[in-house]
Formats: C-alpha cells, sequence, structure tokens
C-alpha cells in the first residue's frame, strides 16, 4: 500500500494525469488526506486545478500546514462546501534538535465561517495567537482542537458555538477564560491542560454535559464552588497547579471515579474528598504548616523594609518580620513569627567553585551562590527569597530552578520565575526554612511520579511520545522517580559520529531515590529517530545504548533487552535507571 502512495505521489508531479489517479484513488469516499506528502499543498492545488469538480465534493481533508504553500492552498478551501472534517496540523517537520514544528497558520480566510457542514477542525500545532473570528461562525461545529498553540485569551462570545461536544486547547497561554464558556451546553470534553490559567469564571459550573475536564499544568490556587454542579463529570484533572484548597463539593459529584490533586500547595483536604477511593493526592504538603507562600505587597503591608547599601553584609530580623532588599537585587521577606527572637543574618555572594558547585548533566548556571548564616537556623514560618538570574538564551525544553546545598548534597526547590515589567530582569522565587547556599540554574525540565506498589505511568512533558510504565508490583514501598530529556540534532549526531546519516531518538535520562532495582521490568517507549519508521526500520543500523551517569560512557544492550518495534515506537523493558 506504501509502494502505491510513493508511486501516487511522483505520477502527481508529471502532471494532470497525475493529478486524475490521485484523485480517483483517494476520492473515492470524499476523503483526501494530503498530510502524508511533503508537498502536500502543491498536489491539492494541482487536483483542484484538474478535477475541481471533484475536488468541491470532497467532505474530509488533511494537510500539513509546515507546507510552504498553505497561504495559497487556505484560499481555496472556502470553495469546499460540503466538508465535514478539516485537518490543518503542524507538527509534521522536525527542527535540527529533532523537535516537532508548528505549522505556519496564524489566521484563516474569512469565508471559512460559511462551511455550514463542518463538523471537525483541528488546528493544532500552529501559531495561533488569536482564535480566528471566522470559526465562532461555524453552526456545525461540534469538535474544536486548537492545542499546541500561542492563544493567549479565547473571544467573549466563544460561547457562541454552541453545538460544540469537544474543545481541546492544551499547551497555550491561556490566561483566563470568557464567562460565555458556560454557555457550551453540550460540551462532553474540556482539555485546557498546560496553559496560564490563574482564575475559572463561575460560568464553568454550567457545563452540566461535561464528562471529563482537564485543568492541569496551570497557576490556578483556587477553584470556584460552582465546580460542584458539574453532575455528568467522571475525570476532573486538577493536578500540577498551584491550589491551597478545594471545595467539599467535589465529593458530592455523582459520577465522579478519578480526581487528580497531584502537585499542589494543598496543606489541608476536606474529609469527604480525603476519603474518596478514586482520590489522588500525592505531592501535596498535607499536615503541613502553611507558610503564607504567597505573600505579596499588600500582605507585606505596615512591614519595617530594609534597604542594604553596598558593602553591608547583615542585618537583623525580629518577631516583626521585614521585607530586605539588597544592593545586589536580592530581595527578603521573613514574615511576621519567622523569628521568634532577634537574630541577625548575614550574607555573602560568592563566584561558584566548581570543586564543590557540582552541576548536573546539562545545567547552566544562571547566578552567583548566596550564602545566608547562621547555616541551619530554623525558622517558624517560611522565608521567601527573589534572586535574579542571568537570562537564558533559550527555555525551550528547560527550566529554571532554585538549587540549595545542605551541606551534604544539593537538592532542587520549588521554584517560581517572573520578569519584572520595569527593570525587564529575570527573578527566582522560592520560600525556604533554614538558610545554607542558594543558586539559579537552567535544567532540562523535570517530570516526576511517586511510583506505588499498583504501578503507574510517567509521560514526559517535554515529548508526549516518550512513556514509562510501572506495573502493579514493581515497588514494595513508594518511591519517587524522575524523568528528563535532551532531543538531539542531526547535527550533532553526525559530528559526535561522523556519520552524516546517523540520527538519535531524545535522549531519556531517568533517576529514583531507591538504590534498589525494581521487582519487575518497567517498560520505556521511545519514539524512533527522526525519519525512521516501522516500515524502513533497519534493524541491523539501530542500537539502543545506556549511559552510565558517573563514569560518562555509552554501552550498547541492543542485544540484551528484547526491542519491540511499531510504526513509530520502540518499547523495551528495564530494571535499573539511568540514561
Amino acid at each position: 500500500k506504501m509502494a502505491e502512495l510513493l508511486e501516487l505521489g511522483d505520477n502527481c508531479r508529471e502532471g494532470t494525469s497525475g493529478a486524475s489517479a490521485l484523485a480517483d484513488s483517494c476520492l473515492s469516499d470524499n476523503r483526501l488526506n494530503l498530510d502524508v506528502y511533503p508537498d502536500g499543498c502543491q498536489q491539492f492545488l494541482k487536483l483542484f486545478e484538474g478535477q475541481q469538480g471533484e475536488v468541491v465534493q470532497v467532505e474530509f481533508l488533511r494537510l500539513s500546514s509546515n507546507d510552504h504553500l498553505l497561504g495559497t492552498t487556505l484560499d481555496i478551501l472556502p470553495h469546499l462546501k460540503l466538508l465535514k472534517s478539516l485537518v490543518l496540523k503542524g507538527g509534521h517537520a522536525r527542527d535540527e534538535f529533532g523537535s516537532c514544528q508548528h505549522g505556519s497558520l496564524t489566521s484563516l480566510p474569512p469565508d471559512m465561517g460559511n462551511l455550514r457542514y463542518l463538523t471537525h477542525l483541528d488546528l493544532s500545532f500552529n501559531s495561533l495567537s488569536t482564535l480566528p473570528r471566522c470559526i465562532l461562525h461555524l453552526p456545525s461545529l461540534r469538535v474544536l482542537l486548537v492545542s499546541h498553540n500561542s492563544l493567549v485569551a479565547l473571544p467573549e462570545d466563544f460561547g457562541s458555538l454552541n453545538k460544540l461536544t469537544f474543545f481541546s486547547a492544551m499547551k497555550n497561554q491561556l490566561k483566563d477564560l470568557p464567562q460565555s464558556i458556560g454557555e457550551l451546553s453540550v460540551l462532553q470534553d474540556l482539555d485546557l491542560s498546560e496553559n496560564a490559567l490563574e482564575f475559572l469564571p463561575d460560568e464553568v459550573g454550567n457545563l452540566h454535559n461535561c464528562t471529563e475536564l482537564d485543568l492541569s499544568g496551570n497557576h490556578l490556587s483556587s477553584i470556584p464552588e460552582s465546580l460542584g454542579n458539574l453532575k455528568s463529570v467522571r475525570r476532573l484533572h486538577l493536578h500540577s497547579n498551584l491550589l491551597v484548597m478545594v471545595p467539599a463539593s467535589l465529593a458530592s459529584l455523582p459520577n465522579l471515579s478519578r480526581l487528580d490533586l497531584r502537585n499542589n500547595c494543598l496543606r489541608a483536604v476536606p474529609q469527604e474528598i480525603q476519603s474518596l477511593p478514586f482520590v489522588h493526592l500525592r505531592g501535596n504538603p498535607l499536615g503541613q504548616t502553611d507558610p503564607s507562600l504567597q505573600a505579596d505587597e499588600s500582605s507585606a503591608r505596615g512591614l519595617r523594609r530594609l534597604f542594604l547599601a553596598s558593602g553591608e553584609d547583615s542585618f537583623t530580623v525580629t518577631s516583626e518580620g521585614c521585607k530586605v532588599v539588597l544592593a545586589c537585587g536580592i530581595h527578603f521577606y521573613f514574615p511576621p513569627g519567622a523569628a521568634s527572637d532577634p537574630l541577625q543574618i548575614y550574607f555573602r555572594t560568592l563566584a561558584p567553585d566548581p570543586q564543590w558547585v557540582k552541576l548536573r548533566h546539562h545545567d547552566v548556571l544562571l547566578s552567583r551562590v548566596l550564602e545566608l548564616q547562621p547555616h541551619g537556623v530554623k525558622f517558624e514560618q517560611e522565608v521567601q527569597i527573589w534572586m535574579p538570574y542571568a537570562s537564558p538564551q533559550s527555555l525551550h525544553q528547560r527550566e529554571v530552578v532554585v538549587r540549595t546545598f545542605s551541606g551534604e548534597s544539593w537538592s532542587d526547590l520549588r521554584t517560581r520565575v517572573k520578569q519584572k515589567r520595569k527593570s525587564k530582569k529575570h527573578v527566582a522565587h522560592c520560600s525556604v526554612l533554614h538558610f545554607s547556599w542558594f543558586l539559579v540554574v537552567s535544567r532540562l525540565v523535570q517530570n516526576e511520579c511517586k511510583v506505588p506498589a499498583e504501578g503507574t505511568l510517567l509521560f514526559s512533558s517535554v515529548d508526549p511520545n516518550i512513556k514509562v510504565t510501572f506495573p502493579p508490583g514493581v515497588t514494595k514501598e513508594p518511591r519517587s522517580v524522575k524523568l528528563q530529556v535532551l532531543p538531539v540534532s542531526a547535527q550533532e549526531m553526525e559530528e559526535i559520529t561522523a556519520d552524516e546519516g546517523c540520527r538519535a531518538s531524545p535522549l531519556l535520562c531517568l533517576s529514583q531515590d531507591s538504590l534498589l532495582d525494581f521487582l519487575k521490568p518497567v517498560k520505556i517507549q521511545l519514539p524512533l529517530p527522526p525519519g525512521v519508521t516501522g516500515l524502513n526500520l533497519d534493524r541491523s543500523r539501530l542500537h539502543l545504548l545506556h549511559g552510565d551517569l558517573e563514569g560518562q560512557t555509552w554501552d550498547d544492550i541492543t542485544s540484551q533487552v528484547v526491542l519491540e518495534f511499531t510504526h513509530l515506537y520502540a518499547v523495551f523493558e528495564v530494571t535499573h535507571f539511568s540514561w
């Protein structure tokens, strides 16, 4: 079948006769899938020119938005009046690092709003910063996907899409939602994960037919009580936010079968929710003292403020608390009660000593070392620190964290970053109960989970195609597992191997907090190298390498594991972790 498709692709380049052959093959059922061709838009334009009568009958169309002729092709789409499904996705091309490239789509022709039969529209992996207005005029639209774009807001009248049953806007930059979202009365599946949402409108509670709601990976510190009105919801995903409380009404949702609250800031949870057999609470500071993590200017009003000049190296903290600004730009906030008795704080900034500051693989140092004394002092309330840092050239697939030294080892703190509006300086913010040494680093994005005895799944947020499966019985005691991914470009591989044809999947680093191997094999799924599929795979050229973190060597373990292949992935099992 693949040979036939390739032959058709060659024929299509020969002119009208090729267009006729492609049309006869692909238009028999009113479907035209051209996103599998690197020049799909060119083929579409030739088809439209040579077989216009048949092309305008197409009901299902797929094109790649990585195609350089996309703009010309878009002007023709409003003529396809019978379209029911349109896919204009990016991600079909890869950059020099092997990452999927977003498509060039930034808008749609206004006349697209006249496609009265269109029920399915997929614009994922593109460059949309605003939702094209014509989408709101599609009267039959039921499924809309705009994930992996750059949307910062949805139109105020987004609720006019009153037939929408599925909406995915994951991996955008949405900061809030319009109140009209509550008018999507038949919406069943809403995915707003991996955005920048800080608040939810009460109207979200009007989505009475919603069965799955994914709000994970946002900046939510609270959720409205109205979520307790989602009587149809079965799965509610709220993990990886900043939640400090959740309403008890969630426990009364009659159809709820999964409530994911992992990796938030919950210090207390209503008993009704804690007793649910399907609630997930790992990664929360349950039972710990509230450190007032989100103290800001308003909560610090009336506190003593200290502005230290260059050359000063100490200040005094009392039980009343204070705010301190150092000449180098470092800020501290000591809440009332942090120190029970007057305490003299000494500080200095140091150049990093490579014999002492041990960076991990692919870490980048972004600041000097801040030393705070007395070491080991235990505060009654968490002290907040803001550290300026040098802006990295790119944060793509990386994240900024504050790292602290305990006297024996370095560990990373939960960190927030922001850019000051006036000075444009970048600042890393963390909260601590102790004083020692601190610095700011850029590291590969780290995904983490607790592996229980019943097993779990861990995905990479950098490349969701990378998956680690922990089967039931894999461990007796829960253990923490961390995952990092490093894409490798074809150019880098050529420099390393001196082989122009050498390609590699992203590098995967797995680590755990236990010295014991797992009790059962852990299954790992990696994407095949760029340009390699299960159809053209030469197994004699494919090697699975295992990296030694300490010795910094790579061993070929291809013959030591059972490698399985699908069209896109390699799957294998291990019992211990490394690269």
